[in-house]
């Protein structure tokens, strides 16, 4: 039996087993003070092999984990040997092994430590019953390692994995730059390749726009790695079609910068994401994605996305996502395709239809058609207000599997920060 054959077989079982909530609904997953590391950031993962099993993490160390779809979860603490710092990315391999990547604090004194942010470090483990394992790790080279993302190959269970390295982290020494670098395992992330430095263009070290950042990978068809990023207003693509040489390739302006600000986040990334679709039997398959936030006086903030069927080498000319959002602000987005269908989903932030300052509601947009049409709903219960004196993280997430399609967000209200998810099981 092929993979996509087996994914398929794989989908429809679990989608048969699947408990379905009555209606779609909004699941609140943790609450916390709203104190700058507290629940925010968090990523989620649709478990492939049990789609009843939906792993999430929020910083600085939560874990969170639902065996019934969603609706609802336990809550913990990850340790590590190696420190746990935040950034934390949650993925699933086609096995079952959950994977939890975050930055490092080895002598968990954080800033007073010159060791913090040393490495990469990934921890896993084998379905819901299992414990983390201690976790492996990138090498160590004297620089700072930030902002990282990871993504499984779907046959073959290599885990690609990319990030910024600092020569030194938040100065403006001009001799001082930014690179992006990615590593790959082999072996369920026990060990790690020793990282390869894949952008030509350099940045500076301020952990601004002028700084290489927000690399996320995916793997493409026959092989091949990509990994999208951002640097000095532009969005970036890089290649590598046999894992050793990287070509890099242009592909829009981002005219306010990945650093952006609204009402309420007085720090917004608009760092792009890269999704490739999956599915053999999709008419897109083997496209690639790139989804980034952006914002202009005419239109406000807008979510972005533009497409290349030829490897990267071209790209469509950027388009908005929503087609209804007008002239309000919508941002901090993310993407995922589902790899049994082709069918993409994006979660941002949306100021539609407010009349306060910073009232926000969360979305979630769909396309069924490769990119062209989108359709769009408020998945949040009730508006939420952030506050600029409040860090509400760097990113959402959204991860999609067989239809069971699970966003999930950050919200402050009275004085609480919270992570949320939204129960959409898509119907075919």
């Amino acid at each position: 039996m092929k993979i996509n054959q087996f994914l398929a077989f794989v989908a429809l079982i679990t989608t048969i087993l699947l408990p379905k909530p009555t209606d779609a609904q909004a699941i609140k997953i943790h609450e916390g003070v709203a104190f700058k590391t507290g629940v925010c950031e968090p990523s989620i993962s649709v478990d492939p092999t049990n789609k009843n099993n939906i792993y999430a993490g929020s910083i600085l160390s939560n874990f969170y984990q639902s065996t019934d779809g969603g609706l609802t979860w336990t809550t913990s603490e990850i340790t590590s040997p190696h420190g746990v710092y935040g950034d934390p990315c949650i993925i699933t391999d086609y096995s079952g092994r959950t994977y939890y990547f975050h930055l490092s604090d080895p002598e968990g004194t954080n800033w007073q430590s010159d060791s913090i942010l040393d490495r990469m470090v990934c921890q896993s483990k084998d379905g819901p019953n299992d414990r983390f394992n201690e976790g492996s790790f990138t090498q160590i080279n004297g620089k700072k390692h930030d902002k990282e993302w990871a993504a499984v190959h779907p046959s073959n269970g290599t885990i690609g994995l990319s990030w910024t390295q600092f020569d030194s982290y938040g100065t403006t020494d001009p001799s001082c730059t930014s690179t992006i670098l990615y590593s790959e395992s082999v072996d369920q992330g026990d060990t790690w390749s020793s990282p390869a430095i894949i952008s030509e263009r350099k940045g500076d070290c301020v952990d601004d726009d002028k700084t290489a950042e927000g690399a996320v990978p995916a793997f493409g068809i026959k092989n091949a790695r990509y990994v999208g990023w951002a640097l000095d207003r532009k969005i970036f693509f890089n290649r590598s079609l046999d894992g050793l040489v990287w070509e890099e390739f242009e592909v829009a302006d981002q005219k306010a910068g990945w650093t952006q600000s609204y009402n309420g986040f007085s720090r917004c990334n608009g760092m792009p994401v890269t999704v490739v679709d999956q599915c053999s039997s999709s008419p897109f398959y083997g496209r690639i994605y790139m989804c980034w936030g952006d914002q202009s006086e005419q239109t406000g903030g807008e979510i972005y996305i533009s497409y290349s069927d030829n490897g990267g080498e071209n790209w469509s000319r950027p388009f908005a996502v929503s087609n209804q959002g007008g002239s309000s602000d919508q941002f901090l987005p993310w993407l995922t395709i589902d790899p049994t269908s082709g069918f993409l989903y994006a979660v941002y932030y949306d100021r539609r239809n407010t009349t306060k300052p910073t009232e926000t509601n969360t979305y979630l947009a769909i396309s069924k058609d490769g990119g062209s049409n989108w359709t769009e709903q408020q998945i949040n219960e009730v508006p939420f207000f952030p506050s600029n004196d409040v860090f509400m993280g760097d990113y959402n997430h959204i991860s999609a599997y067989g239809g069971v399609v699970r966003p999930i967000w950050t919200e402050l209200n009275d004085s609480k920060k919270s992570v949320w998810t939204y129960l959409y099981n898509e119907t075919f």
